[in-house]
């Protein structure tokens, strides 16, 4: 199954529903499942504490870890976005405030994975061998 590293805290923004889009400066032509690894850094965090991260999510944010799985719907660029060319498609995106990015993943049909499966990620797509109880 296709995976995804993704810093926190945008990873448990994915994974609690708060977050649609994937901001990358690269496009894909894969769609279909994939799962959403938080990766181990906290450079995103913005001085932000783990403690401080569960009093705004209600729950302990998890690192290094696969916390998602989702579907990779459509792989839009900005500009299309930008000037409503995927309007009638995609209505909420261009006012969404995480579609950003060159290149904006859109994922649907988010489920937690709870707990979330410690894992070592990678840079770009890759590749995991899911448990049966992941696969879903």
């Amino acid at each position: 199954m296709k995976a995804l590293t993704i810093c926190q805290p945008y990873a448990e923004l994915i994974a609690c529903g708060k977050k649609r889009v994937e901001n990358r400066e690269w496009q894909t032509r894969y769609r279909g499942p994939l799962l959403i690894h938080a990766g181990k850094s906290r450079s995103w965090l913005g001085g932000q504490s783990e403690d401080e991260l569960e009093e705004e999510f209600g729950r302990r944010v998890e690192f290094g870890a696969i916390v998602a799985r989702a579907n990779l719907v459509a792989c839009l660029h900005i500009d299309g976005i930008d000037t409503g060319k995927h309007d009638k498609e995609f209505p909420w995106l261009k006012t969404d405030g995480h579609a950003n990015g060159t290149w904006c993943w859109v994922l649907a049909d988010v489920v937690r994975i709870e707990p979330g499966i410690p894992w070592s990620g990678a840079q770009g797509l890759w590749e995991y061998r899911a448990p049966s109880a992941v696969a879903g």
